[in-house]
């Protein structure tokens, strides 16, 4: 008999919110969940731009764990909203550290998913003292061939009538390159050109995200556009534009910085966002990585199975001596 999927940890709220100023105009906001005591697990969101959500206080233990969340520079609740200025890979990894001697740890866990893996990984190879394990979900590396393959060839061939909708707003002459077409049109003066733009660029994201059922953007294709949802997008394809300021496939390349960190990562295998490829190469080169491959799941955490594995990851380290 198949045990029955895991559901997430009950609701908490912070006990502990604040705002770090990490320079360059920005402040980050965070909040720390759960026990004082615990663990120390940092929460790494995806986009990038998109920011934390209570519904990720929720994949950890709230007994075991002292979880940090916090919002990376322009989105969610950090300010200057949808700033690009000082806002690249890198300012993120240095703002972590500052996050960690914030809460006064050594070591902390490192939990991750798309682009929130991106950054795990990041700084894991930089600063690998200080990891003391991680979790990665629907890994992406930043490489050519990814962002190719869901702004290019690939992705499109599989939801053409959503591709439709993304290319639909770009003329024909600009549709060579959509990551720039579309920068064009986000870093735009005027806010109704920048609000159409980020509408069809977060719809397309929205379209793939999960196996089963397509998610609507927020707006859908009708009612205003947030200036959050502004923000999202402009970041996202500001860090596309410039290749996550990464080099070709270091990430990859340099995984053998992982060598003594454990680690486990979860992947849909029908993910179209950030197909299973990437995960499993990375795999191969981070012998302390276990692999779970999640069958019937796409991109989303949310998805039951992929759920599932994740909330088993956080109990085993939690568990771990």
């Amino acid at each position: 008999m198949t045990a029955p999927l895991r559901k997430p940890f009950p609701g908490i709220e912070p006990y502990k919110t604040g705002r770090l100023d990490v320079g360059d105009g920005h402040q980050l906001y965070y909040e720390l969940c759960g026990n004082p005591q615990g663990l120390p697990v940092v929460f790494l969101h995806g986009g990038p731009g998109s920011g934390a959500s209570s519904q990720h206080r929720r994949l950890f233990d709230p007994a075991r764990y002292r979880i940090l969340l916090f919002d990376q520079r322009g989105c969610g609740r950090s300010t200057p909203l949808g700033r690009l200025d000082e806002n690249t890979t890198w300012h993120l990894v240095a703002d972590m550290e500052r996050l960690r001697a914030l809460l006064g740890v050594k070591r902390w866990l490192l939990f991750g998913g798309s682009w929130g893996a991106t950054l795990a990984l990041a700084y894991a190879e930089t600063h690998p003292e200080r990891v003391a394990g991680m979790i990665l979900r629907g890994v992406f590396t930043g490489r050519r061939s990814e962002l190719d393959w869901f702004y290019e060839r690939g992705a499109n061939r599989l939801f053409p009538d959503r591709w439709e909708d993304l290319v639909g707003q770009i003329p024909a002459a600009e549709q060579d390159d959509i990551v720039a077409a579309y920068r064009q049109r986000l870093t735009h003066a005027d806010r109704a050109v920048r609000a159409a733009a980020a509408r069809a660029w977060t719809n397309w994201e929205s379209a793939t995200v999960m196996l089963r059922q397509a998610r609507t953007s927020e707006h859908g294709n009708g009612g205003a556009v947030s200036d959050a949802t502004i923000a999202f997008a402009r970041i996202e394809n500001h860090y596309f534009y410039h290749d996550l300021w990464l080099k070709e496939g270091q990430l990859i390349r340099d995984a053998h910085r992982l060598a003594e960190i454990p680690g486990v990562i979860v992947q849909g295998r029908y993910d179209v966002i950030t197909p299973a490829v990437t995960s499993w190469q990375l795999a191969q080169a981070w012998p302390k990585a276990d692999y779970r491959m999640v069958e019937g799941a796409g991109h989303a955490f949310a998805e039951p199975g992929i759920l599932h594995e994740l909330l088993e990851a956080t109990d085993r380290f939690a568990r771990a001596p």
